[in-house]
């Protein structure tokens, strides 16, 4: 099945409508919350003092929280498109007067330019087109801020893809990019010094019925444009779990999340390979099919 790049990528409305929906959020962040401190440990690589941090996506507000406890000089801003995540953070950020909620898409903030000196994005670039929020990132951040982000790689989830791929060939999950490319769109952004590495995580279930469960909690349901838009057939389903878990019984599975954890710096030269935009081309193939969110 060929695919176009633009179906292939989220589609921004119905990710946040997925996320208004994901009231069990804290319930099943855990991988959020793992990348959250891998990202937060760089810090102590990194010599800032900022006196505006922003949490970007910041879902319930545990990165502002962790973000004002660092620095408590600091105004945090917790910024999300999502209101049901908005409330959540309001109320969790509530009782520390130096973290403000604000409502915001990470690919266009409400921000005016070089107003910050730190921003944590974790996990938000699988919702957004990675090019548009680097830019915004390079806008965002004084020359010499720090930029850190976590996203998923394409082989997160591996086991859905081809459970899904022997079923049919709709489009059950959206695109990925890998570690090269993504450093590639950060530094045609306009951000300095890209540096990313990945890392593995297994997580092991022994009912599909717990990992839709995870995913659908936090919001990691299938929002690519080109998805299909009826609902999955009771048949393609049964399909679909046997070849994640086998025969369905109590035996455990395990599944991989790819995770791809970076850092940059505000205001990078365009690199020499960049077109007269500051656009750096990547090729549709290299673009892969990942399972952070299904159907």
């Amino acid at each position: 099945m060929t695919v176009s790049l633009d179906s292939a990528l989220p589609e921004t409305r119905a990710a946040r409508r997925a996320f208004d929906r994901a009231v069990d959020f804290d319930a099943a962040c855990f991988v959020h919350d793992e990348t959250r401190r891998r990202l937060l440990e760089r810090l102590d690589l990194v010599r800032v003092q900022p006196r505006v941090a922003v949490d970007l996506g910041c879902a319930t507000g545990r990165g502002a929280l962790e973000l004002a406890r660092r620095y408590p000089a600091a105004r945090v801003l917790a910024i999300d498109s999502s209101a049901q995540m908005l409330r959540a953070a309001r109320t969790r950020c509530a009782p520390v007067a130096a973290i403000c909620p604000l409502g915001g898409d990470a690919q266009r903030l409400p921000l005016r330019e070089e107003c910050a000196q730190l921003m944590l994005a974790n996990l938000v670039l699988p919702w957004c087109r990675p090019e548009a929020l680097f830019a915004e990132a390079a806008r965002v951040l004084e020359p010499g801020g720090v930029l850190l982000f976590a996203t998923l790689g394409p082989d997160s989830l591996a086991e859905v893809r081809r459970a899904w791929a022997a079923v049919d060939s709709a489009l059950h999950v959206h695109a990925a990019f890998d570690m090269h490319d993504i450093g590639d769109l950060a530094g045609s952004a306009g951000l300095a010094e890209p540096v990313l590495d990945v890392e593995r995580i297994e997580i092991t279930y022994e009912r599909v019925a717990g990992l839709v469960r995870d995913l659908r909690a936090c919001g990691a349901v299938n929002v690519a444009a080109g998805r299909r838009r009826g609902l999955t057939g009771a048949r393609r389903w049964r399909e679909f779990e046997r070849g994640l878990a086998g025969n369905g019984n109590a035996s455990r599975f395990g599944v991989t999340v790819e995770i791809v954890l970076g850092i940059a710096f505000g205001r990078g030269a365009r690199p020499a390979d960049a077109g007269p935009s500051g656009e750096v081309a990547v090729p549709l193939a290299r673009v892969r099919r990942r399972g952070a969110g299904h159907k």
